[in-house]
């Protein structure tokens, strides 16, 4: 019994690398690098959004707060002219300032929070795409040596270098 899963066992492997030089992994590996680009490309371009939607909000909520500012100012006039009707209309005003403000406070933080969320995403995307691009760069050679592709460097030391390299050791040393 144990000779039988043996053998199955060696016909799956046979099997599983045949199935991966069919599947080119080297192909399927830049695919995968592609995709991971995409992914870290368009987190950047949604925190990008993100954050001029948040410098518009910071530019009206600036305007609300100075147009509070001048109601405070009508609110102050209209109160010492004794004109109580046209105060409550400046108070509606000031009711509906105070209401857009805090809507803006509030969408202000959930920008804030998603922001947060897709800077992490990105930070890990990015170092997960480095590792890739690690992965990948010692596969791809690996697997362009063992196809002959790679261009081979002569490892030996050349006979001028040799020379060279003694002329300064014994110039180095004479002086």
């Amino acid at each position: 019994m144990a000779l039988v899963n043996r053998v199955s066992r060696l016909f799956k492997a046979d099997f599983h690398a045949v199935l991966d030089r069919i599947e080119e992994p080297d192909i399927l590996l830049r695919q995968a690098i592609r995709e991971m680009q995409d992914d870290v490309y368009a987190d950047e371009q949604q925190l990008k959004r993100l954050q001029t939607e948040q410098q518009r909000a910071d530019q009206r909520q600036s305007n609300i707060q100075h147009s509070l500012q001048r109601v405070e100012e009508e609110l102050d006039i209209c109160f010492a002219a004794g004109k109580h009707e046209l105060a409550r209309q400046v108070v509606r005003r000031k009711l509906e300032q105070q209401q857009r403000l805090q809507q803006l406070t509030q969408q202000q933080l959930s920008r804030q929070q998603q922001a947060s969320e897709i800077e992490q995403r990105l930070s890990e995307h990015r170092r997960q795409l480095q590792l890739m691009l690690e992965k990948a760069e010692c596969l791809l050679d690996t697997a362009a040596t063992e196809d002959g592709y790679h261009e081979t460097v002569e490892a030996g030391v050349q006979e001028r270098d040799v020379e060279v390299a003694f002329l300064r050791e014994q110039q180095r040393r004479s002086s």
